[in-house]
């Protein structure tokens, strides 16, 4: 067994706890947002990952995904989710650790927060919205990119 391959044998990856940590929904300009004539709004859709250690091997992830959609100029609903998760991460070096905490834990929460997004949006009397897939992977690595420049900046 080469050193990779037992490096890979004990990295280990388990999902302890799924949650969502915050929820909110505004709707300021119903009820005359529904009378506003054909449903055709802007979308704007930010998103946000968070990872912190909570103990050994122990790390909360929490994906934050705020929509605001606005209907000729004015804001129809804003809704803000945060999805988290509690991962137990082990055996992985420190630059694989990064892009399980910033890529591949916030892909495993994003459906679950899409659903609430969905949801909340529903609720508020809406059509539903969904989401498209995010990758997750090239966001990481655009952050990334983004550090490593803005670092030899500073230097």
């Amino acid at each position: 067994m080469t050193d990779q391959q037992a490096q890979q044998s004990a990295q280990q990856f388990a999902i302890q706890k799924i949650y969502i940590k915050d929820a909110s929904l505004e709707s300021p300009n119903a009820p005359a947002v529904f009378q506003d004539g054909q449903w055709q709004p802007e979308v704007n859709v930010q998103i946000n990952t968070e990872g912190k250690s909570m103990a050994d091997n122990l790390h909360e992830v929490t994906l934050t995904l705020t929509i605001t959609a606005k209907q000729k100029g004015k804001t129809a609903f804003l809704v803000e989710v945060k999805q988290a998760g509690l991962f137990l991460l082990s055996g992985f070096a420190k630059e694989q650790l990064g892009g399980m905490v910033g890529a591949y834990c916030p892909e495993v929460l994003f459906p679950f927060a899409r659903e609430a997004v969905s949801d909340l949006v529903g609720k508020a009397g809406f059509p539903q919205l969904l989401l498209a897939p995010v990758n997750f992977n090239a966001l990481y690595m655009q952050h990334a990119q983004q550090q490593a420049q803005q670092a030899g900046v500073a230097h």
